[in-house]
């Protein structure tokens, strides 16, 4: 596992790609830029020691520090790999109870939307009515309230009646055609039909403020109904990423066929990475003579790509783990092997180095997460944006028609605004491949970031090793 971060590097980045090339030529020895190992072996001192030594030794250098790996192992039959377990257990039912609360709120947002829908399509029947379709719009409304408001009435409604044996079969297309009480009183049709047709219309008209008076007030409800289950989702998503993340950092790690685990001994493995970053300073460095003077100019420094001298501090800890007396906690003393690797790095190696890891490590586990809250949203999320942006964009077109400042206009400030709000680019595709170094950053930068990362890594090495009287060493 230690060797995770290595093997990216090599297999991802365009210089180290070649260095591989010439070491199985047998050109060169290493395909670092430098290497230096030691080991450490005590059954009595701690090994946390020896990790937070050499952490602090890193920052004293000046190096910005992270953590890139960070794995262990037990044996199945140790008391750590048991109390781990539980821990792990609780974690998994926290996550899990979180998780049927996502799914319930999910529901939730589905079953809004579509009630949602249902109102905008009953609203703009209301709003035909102020424009050129009344007409139509007014039928339309006239049927829904006889289907859904008067057929409570049961056999006294229009329909039942009209399709009844009463003699009303004309009642329906005159409560259709009549806009008023003085337009049915105009149709030709007998007092017994006009005794039952005017006073529904009167209800009809009733309704028909009323209705859309409520209506318009649900359809906010709803809306605002669902901005707040949008908003509980995204909330119990937080809640339930590090209980996902607490449960997969308490699993150890399959080792396969590790030869140190052996089922039934008190036994664990340690897998820790560590990255020290010093950003090359191209400036300081041409002032300074290491670069040509022509570095030193700004306008010149800015497009360049930022390079790094980077130090890679492999841990491989085989421990026996011993639970503090009345804690609940571990001590481990064991055998330590610690490589120091120097590498010199671009901005865009980084963060592909960082990317990379991503998909190899706690990545997976939160897509699962992600796939329960963010991949549902993102199907849903056209509609929840037409819903709930609605509102505003209403306001912004009042904003712009009412509110304009022809003074500031003269000065060009909606211009401006325009400008800010213009489409971002799309950014670089991650699996994007690196682009390979410059004849600038071939011949100067990487070579001094290079030569600073060498002597940062014997440095560390030699500091750690005469500190401690250490003789086994490569």
């Amino acid at each position: 596992m230690g060797s995770v971060v290595s093997d990216i590097i090599e297999r991802e980045v365009p210089y180290y790609k070649e260095r591989v090339k010439k070491k199985e030529a047998g050109l060169i020895d290493s395909v670092e830029s430098s290497k230096h190992g030691l080991g450490y072996d005590s059954g009595v001192e701690q090994l946390e020691v020896l990790y937070f030594f050499i952490l602090d030794l890193m920052n004293d250098f000046g190096l910005k520090t992270e953590k890139l790996i960070d794995n262990f192992s037990s044996s199945p039959g140790s008391g750590h790999f048991a109390e781990l377990g539980q821990r792990a257990t609780i974690m998994q039912n926290q996550a899990t109870k979180v998780l049927g609360d996502i799914n319930t709120v999910l529901r939730s947002v589905l079953n809004i939307i579509y009630d949602l829908k249902e109102f905008r399509v009953r609203l703009q029947s209301y709003d035909d009515l102020k424009g050129s379709n009344k007409d139509a719009a007014i039928l339309s409304l006239k049927q829904i309230w006889m289907d859904k408001v008067d057929i409570q009435k049961g056999n006294s409604s229009i329909k039942a009646m009209a399709l009844g044996q009463g003699g009303f079969v004309t009642l329906i297309d005159a409560f259709l055609a009549s806009k008023d009480e003085k337009d049915a009183q105009r149709l030709d049709l007998n007092d017994r039909v006009k005794r039952i047709l005017i006073p529904r219309i009167n209800e009809f008209n009733i309704w028909l403020t009323q209705s859309e008076q409520e209506l318009r007030k649900r359809y906010e409800i709803e809306k605002s109904y669902l901005k707040s289950q949008v908003n509980s989702l995204k909330l119990y998503s937080r809640w339930a990423k590090p209980y996902l993340k607490a449960a997969y950092d308490l699993e150890s790690r399959d080792s396969g066929r590790e030869p140190a685990l052996v089922k039934t001994f008190n036994t664990i493995l340690l897998n820790l990475v560590l990255i020290g970053k010093n950003e090359l300073k191209v400036k300081d460095s041409a002032m300074e003579g290491l670069l040509p003077k022509d570095f030193a100019k700004d306008n010149f420094v800015k497009k360049l790509r930022k390079y790094y001298s980077c130090i890679v501090v492999e841990f491989t800890f085989r421990g026996i783990p011993q639970r503090v007396a009345q804690q609940a906690h571990y001590a481990f003393g064991g055998k330590a092997d610690v490589t120091f690797k120097a590498y010199a790095l671009n901005e865009d190696e980084i963060n592909k180095l960082n990317k990379e890891l991503d998909k190899s490590d706690i990545d997976d586990v939160l897509k699962l997460i992600e796939g329960a809250t963010d991949d549902s949203l993102k199907q849903m999320q056209d509609e929840i944006n037409f819903f709930l942006e609605e509102k505003d964009k209403k306001e912004e077109k009042k904003a712009s028609q009412d509110e304009s400042n022809p003074f500031l206009a003269l000065f060009g400030f909606y211009d401006k605004k325009g400008k800010e709000e213009a489409p971002k680019k799309k950014e670089d595709a991650p699996d994007k491949p690196l682009r390979k170094d410059d004849w600038i950053e071939k011949t100067h930068l990487r070579p001094l970031a290079e030569e600073i990362a060498k002597t940062t890594a014997m440095s560390l090495f030699d500091i750690y090793k005469k500190s401690h009287g250490m003789a086994s060493y490569t």
